[in-house]
């Protein structure tokens, strides 16, 4: 069974937000073994609706649409389906009674343009979205499978595990599928390749090894298909474990994991707390870290001391460290460090300093240059690194290598 997913808005196309969407659905469907064929992303137009129909019922056997569901006029896409597959459009009961409670609910009016989120073409049979006023459609016509959903994330999303996958499933004949993950950090990609060159060789034709290069990451995924998901399970292990003693010493993680959540694991486990000081990163790696659940049990929170000033007062940085060395220097992120500890009780603490860029850069410490220290009492550790001019990049580096080598740092700390 092969699936394109269609994304229907102007609002991908002229870049205004994200198609996260299809990520997320082609990662769920790889996981009960559906392979996605192809992915498009098309304008609010009826005919640009036809002719993506057209073009994917000649490729897959499954086609999923999102987006153009709302009430407003510029979305079409229930009417265009209504019109491509020659029916009518009718008032489904569930669903209006779903948009009426939901108005109720917030104590609004029901507006005319509301109730007409409950009409859909006469041949589909509805998927009811519990998340919003926009229901999800299912069509099977012409020996192909149409699905039809809302653009918006969160109510895509309840509906493809609510309804999508598992009628998906009900379908039979599916492949078994196992993914497994490794998350290296400090190697690139060529050099991980070539390291893993033997491996690759000796892998069969039905597991394959993707890399998913992340600035100052990459991710490594074994992917494979068959009959028996024991058996490849038990195969796609023996594989996982040789390439894990390869890359032993940048291995971050095994499993879908970050590098904020491999901090926060081994943390728990020394019954340690962290805090971080970020200037020149801005509260990116605080941001990294509290995206995680259950963050809290180990970290204390963070400061973003973007000025000297605030790097004196909250952290207790020296005015002679700065007038000295400057704000960007290996003895400011150290007295940064030892700020957290003395003064919010952490016991570990990450602090970042640098030139993010585009400008600000002198001969002597260009553009790029971040100073990065961490540790705990008794040892602190530094290390400079050199990106280059783009601002953004320069943060999500600084952040990622900041976070490497406090993880290193803490693979050595002994357990108590």
């Amino acid at each position: 069974m092969k699936v394109e997913i269609i994304t229907i808005g102007d609002e991908i196309l002229i870049g205004q937000i994200v198609d996260t969407n299809s990520a997320w659905m082609a990662q769920a469907l790889g996981d009960i073994g559906i392979r996605v064929h192809q992915i498009s992303s098309i304008s609010d137009q009826e005919a640009h609706i036809f002719k993506a129909l057209v073009e994917a019922e000649g490729r897959v056997e499954v086609i999923i649409m999102t987006g153009g569901l709302g009430p407003t006029k510029d979305d079409i896409t229930k009417h265009s389906l209504a019109k491509y597959f020659g029916v009518g459009m009718k008032q489904d009961k569930e669903a209006l009674e779903n948009v009426t409670s939901i108005f109720a609910r917030f104590n609004m009016p029901l507006l005319e343009v509301n109730k007409n989120q409950a009409m859909v073409p006469e041949n589909c049979q509805v998927l009811q979205n519990l998340k919003g006023t926009a229901p999800g459609m299912w069509f099977e016509e012409r020996g192909k499978i149409y699905i039809s959903l809302p653009g918006v994330p969160h109510e895509m999303k309840g509906l493809m595990e609510s309804e999508v996958i598992p009628k998906l499933l009900e379908k039979g004949n599916l492949p078994a599928l196992v993914h497994q993950t490794l998350l290296t950090a400090g190697i690139g990609e060529s050099f991980l390749a070539q390291k893993l060159e033997p491996i690759e060789e000796a892998l069969p034709r039905h597991i394959k090894l993707a890399y998913l290069p992340k600035l100052g990451q990459v991710r490594l995924r074994l992917t494979a298909f068959g009959a028996s998901k024991p058996e490849l399970e038990k195969e796609v292990e023996g594989f996982t474990q040789k390439i894990m003693e390869i890359v032993s010493d940048h291995l971050i993680w095994k499993g879908d994991g970050t590098l904020s959540q491999a901090i926060l694991a081994r943390l728990e486990s020394l019954k340690k707390t962290f805090a971080t000081a970020e200037s020149c990163t801005g509260g990116y790696i605080a941001r990294e870290i509290t995206s995680v659940p259950g963050a809290s049990k180990s970290y204390l929170g963070g400061l973003v001391p973007y000025s000297n000033a605030l790097k004196i007062q909250l952290l207790g940085v020296k005015e002679e460290t700065l007038t000295k060395f400057g704000a960007v220097s290996e003895e400011t992120v150290r007295e940064m460090v030892k700020g957290l500890l003395e003064r919010i009780g952490a016991d570990f603490g990450i602090a970042t300093s640098g030139i993010a860029g585009p400008d600000g850069g002198t001969k002597d410490k260009p553009v790029g240059i971040v100073w990065v220290a961490w540790g705990g009492k008794g040892i602190i550790q530094a290390k400079k690194f050199q990106f280059g001019k783009d601002r953004l990049v320069n943060i999500e580096r600084s952040a990622t290598v900041a976070l490497t080598q406090f993880l290193t740092f803490l693979k050595e700390v002994p357990l108590e």
